[in-house]
Protein backbone atom coordinates (compact mmCIF):
# COMPACT_ATOMS: atom_id res chain seq x y z
CA UNK A 1 0.00 0.00 0.00
CA UNK A 2 1.46 3.48 -0.98
CA UNK A 3 2.02 5.74 1.90
CA UNK A 4 2.00 9.43 1.69
CA UNK A 5 4.54 11.99 2.40
CA UNK A 6 2.81 13.86 5.40
CA UNK A 7 5.89 16.22 5.53
CA UNK A 8 3.97 18.75 3.92
CA UNK A 9 4.90 22.53 2.61
CA UNK A 10 2.40 25.49 2.47
CA UNK A 11 2.34 28.72 1.04
CA UNK A 12 1.12 31.20 2.94
CA UNK A 13 0.43 34.83 1.83
CA UNK A 14 1.84 36.43 5.07
CA UNK A 15 4.75 34.33 5.94
CA UNK A 16 5.75 32.55 2.79
CA UNK A 17 6.26 28.79 3.05
CA UNK A 18 5.25 26.94 6.12
CA UNK A 19 5.90 23.23 6.85
CA UNK A 20 4.17 20.87 8.74
CA UNK A 21 6.52 19.27 11.13
CA UNK A 22 5.37 16.18 11.80
CA UNK A 23 3.25 13.09 11.32
CA UNK A 24 0.84 14.08 14.25
CA UNK A 25 0.50 17.65 12.81
CA UNK A 26 -0.57 16.10 9.43
CA UNK A 27 -2.93 14.16 10.95
CA UNK A 28 -4.93 16.67 13.17
CA UNK A 29 -4.74 19.01 9.42
CA UNK A 30 -6.29 16.50 7.59
CA UNK A 31 -9.32 15.70 10.47
CA UNK A 32 -12.57 16.85 9.37
CA UNK A 33 -13.00 18.83 12.49
CA UNK A 34 -10.03 20.92 11.67
CA UNK A 35 -10.70 21.06 8.10
CA UNK A 36 -14.16 22.67 8.98
CA UNK A 37 -11.98 25.77 9.97
CA UNK A 38 -11.58 26.03 6.00
CA UNK A 39 -15.20 27.76 6.47
CA UNK A 40 -14.80 29.27 9.41
CA UNK A 41 -14.36 32.95 8.88
CA UNK A 42 -11.79 34.28 11.23
CA UNK A 43 -13.32 37.86 11.13
CA UNK A 44 -17.25 37.72 11.13
CA UNK A 45 -19.17 39.67 9.06
CA UNK A 46 -16.61 42.95 8.97
CA UNK A 47 -15.59 41.76 5.08
CA UNK A 48 -19.01 43.82 5.03
CA UNK A 49 -17.11 47.02 5.82
CA UNK A 50 -13.39 44.97 4.02
CA UNK A 51 -14.35 43.41 1.35
CA UNK A 52 -10.80 41.66 1.47
CA UNK A 53 -11.07 40.21 4.86
CA UNK A 54 -12.48 36.14 3.69
CA UNK A 55 -9.83 34.56 5.47
CA UNK A 56 -10.48 32.01 7.62
CA UNK A 57 -9.72 30.29 11.00
CA UNK A 58 -7.32 27.62 9.35
CA UNK A 59 -5.26 30.18 8.16
CA UNK A 60 -5.30 31.62 11.15
CA UNK A 61 -3.92 28.54 12.92
CA UNK A 62 -1.41 27.35 10.12
CA UNK A 63 -0.02 30.84 10.92
CA UNK A 64 0.37 30.45 15.42
CA UNK A 65 1.80 27.25 14.05
CA UNK A 66 4.52 28.28 12.02
CA UNK A 67 5.12 31.46 14.34
CA UNK A 68 5.25 28.92 17.09
CA UNK A 69 8.18 26.80 15.11
CA UNK A 70 10.07 30.18 14.79
CA UNK A 71 9.58 30.57 18.64
CA UNK A 72 10.59 27.08 19.73
CA UNK A 73 13.77 27.52 17.29
CA UNK A 74 14.85 30.98 18.80
CA UNK A 75 14.28 29.99 22.20
CA UNK A 76 16.39 26.92 21.98
CA UNK A 77 19.15 29.11 20.62
CA UNK A 78 18.80 31.03 23.78
CA UNK A 79 19.72 27.83 25.74
CA UNK A 80 15.91 27.48 26.92
CA UNK A 81 15.37 23.81 27.31
CA UNK A 82 12.61 22.94 25.52
CA UNK A 83 11.91 18.28 25.13
CA UNK A 84 10.93 17.14 21.84
CA UNK A 85 7.70 16.41 23.51
CA UNK A 86 6.87 19.56 24.79
CA UNK A 87 7.72 20.93 21.28
CA UNK A 88 5.77 18.79 19.65
CA UNK A 89 3.16 19.58 22.46
CA UNK A 90 3.02 23.00 22.04
CA UNK A 91 2.56 22.61 18.00
CA UNK A 92 -0.69 20.51 18.57
CA UNK A 93 -2.10 23.05 21.32
CA UNK A 94 -1.57 26.45 19.10
CA UNK A 95 -2.66 24.80 15.94
CA UNK A 96 -5.84 23.51 17.47
CA UNK A 97 -6.50 26.47 20.02
CA UNK A 98 -9.18 27.75 17.86
CA UNK A 99 -10.75 24.89 16.83
CA UNK A 100 -13.90 25.06 18.95
CA UNK A 101 -15.21 28.49 16.85
CA UNK A 102 -18.43 28.28 15.75
CA UNK A 103 -19.90 29.89 12.29
CA UNK A 104 -18.57 33.47 11.91
CA UNK A 105 -16.61 32.85 15.31
CA UNK A 106 -17.22 35.91 17.95
CA UNK A 107 -20.27 36.90 16.41
CA UNK A 108 -22.20 33.65 16.93
CA UNK A 109 -20.08 32.13 19.72
CA UNK A 110 -23.16 32.52 22.61
CA UNK A 111 -26.06 32.51 19.66
CA UNK A 112 -25.55 28.64 18.64
CA UNK A 113 -24.77 27.47 22.24
CA UNK A 114 -25.97 29.68 25.40
CA UNK A 115 -22.73 30.49 27.84
CA UNK A 116 -20.34 27.83 26.48
CA UNK A 117 -16.86 29.76 25.29
CA UNK A 118 -14.76 28.55 22.24
CA UNK A 119 -11.82 27.93 24.40
CA UNK A 120 -14.21 24.94 26.61
CA UNK A 121 -15.55 23.28 22.98
CA UNK A 122 -11.78 24.05 21.76
CA UNK A 123 -10.53 21.65 24.79
CA UNK A 124 -13.97 18.79 24.18
CA UNK A 125 -12.47 19.07 20.54
CA UNK A 126 -9.19 18.30 21.41
CA UNK A 127 -10.09 15.34 23.79
CA UNK A 128 -11.88 14.00 21.61
CA UNK A 129 -9.43 13.95 19.09
CA UNK A 130 -6.93 12.55 21.50
CA UNK A 131 -8.95 9.76 22.12
CA UNK A 132 -9.28 8.80 18.13
CA UNK A 133 -5.26 8.95 18.50
CA UNK A 134 -4.10 7.06 20.89
CA UNK A 135 -3.07 9.34 23.62
CA UNK A 136 -0.85 11.26 21.42
CA UNK A 137 -2.10 14.58 22.57
CA UNK A 138 -1.85 14.29 26.18
CA UNK A 139 0.70 16.84 26.90
CA UNK A 140 -1.04 19.42 24.49
CA UNK A 141 -3.83 19.13 26.73
CA UNK A 142 -2.04 19.44 29.85
CA UNK A 143 -0.78 22.29 28.83
CA UNK A 144 -3.73 24.11 27.17
CA UNK A 145 -5.61 23.64 30.49
CA UNK A 146 -2.53 25.25 32.00
CA UNK A 147 -1.62 21.96 34.02
CA UNK A 148 1.61 22.19 33.23
CA UNK A 149 4.34 22.48 35.48
CA UNK A 150 6.31 25.19 33.32
CA UNK A 151 3.93 28.41 32.70
CA UNK A 152 5.79 29.71 29.44
CA UNK A 153 4.18 27.45 27.31
CA UNK A 154 0.70 28.19 27.91
CA UNK A 155 1.70 31.73 27.81
CA UNK A 156 3.10 31.31 24.42
CA UNK A 157 -0.16 29.61 23.51
CA UNK A 158 -2.36 32.32 25.69
CA UNK A 159 -1.12 35.61 27.03
CA UNK A 160 -0.73 39.23 26.50
CA UNK A 161 2.22 38.07 23.80
CA UNK A 162 1.51 35.50 22.09
CA UNK A 163 1.32 33.56 19.08
CA UNK A 164 -2.37 33.80 18.59
CA UNK A 165 -2.57 37.78 18.96
CA UNK A 166 1.06 38.20 17.15
CA UNK A 167 -0.60 36.07 14.04
CA UNK A 168 -4.16 37.42 13.85
CA UNK A 169 -2.86 40.85 14.48
CA UNK A 170 -0.33 40.81 10.69
CA UNK A 171 -2.90 38.42 9.03
CA UNK A 172 -6.04 41.06 9.35
CA UNK A 173 -4.18 43.81 8.91
CA UNK A 174 -3.24 42.17 5.54
CA UNK A 175 -6.43 41.09 4.91
CA UNK A 176 -8.24 44.19 5.84
CA UNK A 177 -5.66 46.58 4.67
CA UNK A 178 -5.34 48.30 7.50
CA UNK A 179 -1.52 49.49 8.27
CA UNK A 180 -2.00 50.17 11.65
CA UNK A 181 -1.95 46.71 12.52
CA UNK A 182 0.94 45.36 10.97
CA UNK A 183 3.32 44.28 13.72
CA UNK A 184 6.73 42.60 13.35
CA UNK A 185 6.28 39.68 14.62
CA UNK A 186 9.86 38.35 13.62
CA UNK A 187 11.39 41.30 15.82
CA UNK A 188 9.36 40.41 19.18
CA UNK A 189 9.77 36.70 18.58
CA UNK A 190 13.41 37.30 18.64
CA UNK A 191 13.09 39.33 21.45
CA UNK A 192 10.89 36.38 23.80
CA UNK A 193 13.53 34.59 26.46
CA UNK A 194 12.52 32.73 29.40
CA UNK A 195 13.36 33.25 32.91
CA UNK A 196 12.47 31.13 35.85
CA UNK A 197 9.97 29.15 33.43
CA UNK A 198 8.32 32.14 32.95
CA UNK A 199 8.01 34.27 29.42
CA UNK A 200 9.99 37.71 29.25
CA UNK A 201 10.85 40.13 26.85
CA UNK A 202 14.29 41.22 26.74
CA UNK A 203 14.71 44.82 27.29
CA UNK A 204 16.17 46.37 23.66
CA UNK A 205 12.52 44.70 22.82
CA UNK A 206 10.36 47.55 25.16
CA UNK A 207 9.31 49.44 22.16
CA UNK A 208 8.20 46.70 19.99
CA UNK A 209 5.94 45.52 22.80
CA UNK A 210 5.10 49.33 22.80
CA UNK A 211 4.28 49.17 19.00
CA UNK A 212 2.43 45.60 19.14
CA UNK A 213 -0.05 47.37 22.48
CA UNK A 214 -0.46 50.33 20.26
CA UNK A 215 -1.57 48.02 17.30
CA UNK A 216 -4.03 45.95 19.14
CA UNK A 217 -5.83 49.19 20.58
CA UNK A 218 -5.97 50.62 17.18
CA UNK A 219 -7.28 47.42 15.15
CA UNK A 220 -9.60 46.99 18.21
CA UNK A 221 -11.28 50.66 17.49
CA UNK A 222 -10.75 50.98 13.36
CA UNK A 223 -11.32 47.24 12.34
CA UNK A 224 -12.85 44.59 15.36
CA UNK A 225 -15.12 47.08 16.85
CA UNK A 226 -15.64 49.19 13.96
CA UNK A 227 -19.49 50.70 14.03
CA UNK A 228 -20.57 49.35 10.78
CA UNK A 229 -19.48 45.49 11.67
CA UNK A 230 -20.79 45.98 15.17
CA UNK A 231 -24.02 46.72 13.81
CA UNK A 232 -23.88 43.73 11.33
CA UNK A 233 -22.69 41.22 14.35
CA UNK A 234 -25.52 42.87 16.31
CA UNK A 235 -28.18 41.60 13.30
CA UNK A 236 -26.77 38.24 13.02
CA UNK A 237 -27.04 37.49 17.02
CA UNK A 238 -30.54 38.86 16.73
CA UNK A 239 -31.41 36.49 13.57
CA UNK A 240 -30.60 33.47 15.90
CA UNK A 241 -32.24 34.74 18.93
CA UNK A 242 -35.51 35.72 16.64
CA UNK A 243 -35.56 32.18 15.23
CA UNK A 244 -34.85 30.58 18.99
CA UNK A 245 -37.72 32.07 19.71
CA UNK A 246 -39.93 31.74 17.27
CA UNK A 247 -39.25 27.91 17.18
CA UNK A 248 -39.67 27.56 21.72
CA UNK A 249 -42.86 29.24 20.22
CA UNK A 250 -44.12 26.47 18.20
CA UNK A 251 -43.44 28.45 14.83
CA UNK A 252 -42.35 26.72 11.35
CA UNK A 253 -39.00 27.86 11.61
CA UNK A 254 -36.55 24.89 10.07
CA UNK A 255 -33.11 24.77 7.64
CA UNK A 256 -31.04 22.52 6.55
CA UNK A 257 -28.39 20.62 8.41
CA UNK A 258 -27.27 20.61 12.36
CA UNK A 259 -28.34 24.32 12.58
CA UNK A 260 -31.50 23.00 12.73
CA UNK A 261 -30.64 21.21 15.62
CA UNK A 262 -29.28 24.12 17.98
CA UNK A 263 -32.32 26.19 16.81
CA UNK A 264 -34.97 23.67 18.41
CA UNK A 265 -32.52 22.53 21.44
CA UNK A 266 -31.08 24.31 24.14
CA UNK A 267 -27.48 23.62 24.54
CA UNK A 268 -25.53 24.85 27.82
CA UNK A 269 -22.58 23.53 29.29
CA UNK A 270 -24.44 21.07 30.87
CA UNK A 271 -26.18 18.39 28.35
CA UNK A 272 -22.57 19.27 26.08
CA UNK A 273 -22.77 15.73 24.84
CA UNK A 274 -20.32 13.64 22.50
CA UNK A 275 -23.27 14.10 20.10
CA UNK A 276 -23.56 17.61 20.47
CA UNK A 277 -19.97 18.08 19.57
CA UNK A 278 -20.26 15.64 16.65
CA UNK A 279 -23.18 17.92 15.36
CA UNK A 280 -21.12 21.10 16.23
CA UNK A 281 -18.76 20.05 14.30
CA UNK A 282 -20.84 20.18 11.45
CA UNK A 283 -21.59 23.47 11.42
CA UNK A 284 -20.03 26.22 9.55
CA UNK A 285 -20.52 29.81 7.78
CA UNK A 286 -22.47 28.15 5.09
CA UNK A 287 -24.92 26.86 7.42
CA UNK A 288 -25.71 30.44 8.18
CA UNK A 289 -25.39 32.35 5.39
CA UNK A 290 -27.92 29.19 3.68
CA UNK A 291 -30.45 30.45 6.58
CA UNK A 292 -29.72 33.95 6.38
CA UNK A 293 -31.05 33.32 2.34
CA UNK A 294 -34.31 30.75 2.96
CA UNK A 295 -35.86 32.79 6.03
CA UNK A 296 -35.34 36.31 3.62
CA UNK A 297 -38.93 35.06 2.81
CA UNK A 298 -40.26 33.98 5.93
CA UNK A 299 -43.18 35.21 6.94
CA UNK A 300 -42.13 36.89 9.92
CA UNK A 301 -41.45 40.28 9.53
CA UNK A 302 -38.94 40.69 12.03
CA UNK A 303 -36.69 37.29 11.27
CA UNK A 304 -37.30 38.52 7.41
CA UNK A 305 -36.38 42.08 7.94
CA UNK A 306 -33.25 40.93 9.95
CA UNK A 307 -32.11 38.49 7.28
CA UNK A 308 -32.63 40.86 4.64
CA UNK A 309 -31.09 43.54 6.17
CA UNK A 310 -27.49 41.48 6.12
CA UNK A 311 -27.85 39.95 3.16
CA UNK A 312 -28.51 43.29 1.28
CA UNK A 313 -25.97 45.27 3.74
CA UNK A 314 -28.58 47.14 4.39
CA UNK A 315 -27.44 47.79 8.25
CA UNK A 316 -28.92 49.95 10.71
CA UNK A 317 -27.92 53.55 11.39
CA UNK A 318 -25.25 52.91 14.45
CA UNK A 319 -24.42 56.04 16.59
CA UNK A 320 -21.33 55.78 19.35
CA UNK A 321 -20.86 57.89 22.14
CA UNK A 322 -18.66 57.95 25.56
CA UNK A 323 -22.02 58.31 27.63
CA UNK A 324 -25.33 55.94 27.86
CA UNK A 325 -28.13 56.80 25.64
CA UNK A 326 -31.17 57.70 27.50
CA UNK A 327 -33.68 55.56 27.94
CA UNK A 328 -36.19 58.01 25.53
CA UNK A 329 -33.79 57.53 22.85
CA UNK A 330 -34.37 54.08 22.42
CA UNK A 331 -37.95 54.21 23.70
CA UNK A 332 -38.46 57.17 20.81
CA UNK A 333 -36.46 54.66 17.94
CA UNK A 334 -38.73 51.23 19.00
CA UNK A 335 -41.82 53.58 18.91
CA UNK A 336 -41.30 54.61 15.45
CA UNK A 337 -40.43 50.88 14.25
CA UNK A 338 -43.35 50.16 15.60
CA UNK A 339 -45.88 52.15 13.90
CA UNK A 340 -43.45 51.63 10.68
CA UNK A 341 -43.88 48.17 10.23
CA UNK A 342 -46.63 47.22 12.45
CA UNK A 343 -45.03 45.59 15.32
CA UNK A 344 -45.43 45.00 19.06
CA UNK A 345 -43.01 46.73 21.16
CA UNK A 346 -41.11 43.70 21.83
CA UNK A 347 -40.90 42.87 17.76
CA UNK A 348 -39.44 46.24 17.21
CA UNK A 349 -36.69 46.25 19.80
CA UNK A 350 -34.96 43.25 17.60
CA UNK A 351 -34.74 46.65 15.06
CA UNK A 352 -33.80 49.46 17.47
CA UNK A 353 -31.76 48.49 20.26
CA UNK A 354 -28.55 49.99 22.28
CA UNK A 355 -25.58 48.27 24.16
CA UNK A 356 -22.28 49.14 24.37
CA UNK A 357 -18.20 47.73 23.76
CA UNK A 358 -14.97 47.97 24.96
CA UNK A 359 -11.55 47.56 24.58
CA UNK A 360 -8.65 47.02 27.17
CA UNK A 361 -5.23 46.97 25.37
CA UNK A 362 -2.90 45.49 28.13
CA UNK A 363 -4.33 43.72 30.68
CA UNK A 364 -2.29 44.73 33.80
CA UNK A 365 -3.32 41.39 35.80
CA UNK A 366 -1.30 39.03 33.21
CA UNK A 367 1.74 41.35 32.75
CA UNK A 368 4.26 41.44 30.11
CA UNK A 369 7.68 40.89 32.01
CA UNK A 370 10.69 42.60 30.54
CA UNK A 371 14.35 41.18 31.64
CA UNK A 372 16.72 43.78 32.36
CA UNK A 373 20.17 43.55 31.19
CA UNK A 374 21.19 42.89 34.89
CA UNK A 375 19.40 39.85 34.50
CA UNK A 376 16.30 41.64 37.29
CA UNK A 377 12.54 40.67 35.68
CA UNK A 378 10.13 43.77 35.84
CA UNK A 379 6.90 44.79 34.71
CA UNK A 380 6.80 46.38 31.60
CA UNK A 381 4.96 48.68 33.50
CA UNK A 382 7.66 50.11 35.49
CA UNK A 383 9.48 51.49 33.08
CA UNK A 384 8.38 54.80 34.10
CA UNK A 385 9.06 56.66 30.65
CA UNK A 386 6.42 54.90 28.66
CA UNK A 387 3.37 56.82 30.00
CA UNK A 388 1.30 55.08 26.65
CA UNK A 389 1.52 51.95 27.75
CA UNK A 390 0.25 52.88 31.26
CA UNK A 391 -2.57 54.72 29.24
CA UNK A 392 -3.28 51.46 27.42
CA UNK A 393 -4.29 49.49 30.97
CA UNK A 394 -7.07 51.72 30.99
CA UNK A 395 -10.28 49.95 29.33
CA UNK A 396 -12.44 52.12 26.77
CA UNK A 397 -15.90 51.87 26.67
CA UNK A 398 -18.26 53.02 23.84
CA UNK A 399 -21.80 52.86 23.71
CA UNK A 400 -24.28 52.47 20.85
CA UNK A 401 -27.36 53.05 19.46
CA UNK A 402 -28.59 51.23 16.41
CA UNK A 403 -32.05 51.49 14.06
CA UNK A 404 -33.01 51.31 10.67
CA UNK A 405 -32.02 54.14 8.57
CA UNK A 406 -35.39 54.48 7.09
CA UNK A 407 -35.88 56.19 10.19
CA UNK A 408 -33.83 59.39 9.06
Amino acid sequence: MRSSNKLKIINDPIYGFISIPNETIYDLIAHPYFQRLRRISQMGLAFLVYPGAHHTRFHHALGCMHLMQRTVGLLRMKNVQISDEEEHALYAAILLHDIGHGPYSHAMEHSVVSGVEHEHISLLFIQKLNEQMGGRLDLAIEIFSGNYHRPFLLQLIAGELDMDRLDYLKRDSFFTGVAEGNVNSERLITMLNVKDDQLVIEEKGIYSAEKFLLARRLMYWQVYLHKTSLAAEQLLIRVLRRAKELAAGGHEISVPGELNFFLHTPITIDNFTDDVLHRFAQLDNTDVMMALKLWCGHEDRVLSELCCMIMNRNLPRIKLSNTQQPEEKLEKRVAQVMKKYKLTKHEASYLAFRGSVSNLAYNKRKPIRILKKSGKVVDLLSTNEHLVIHAMTQPIQKFYLAFPKSLD
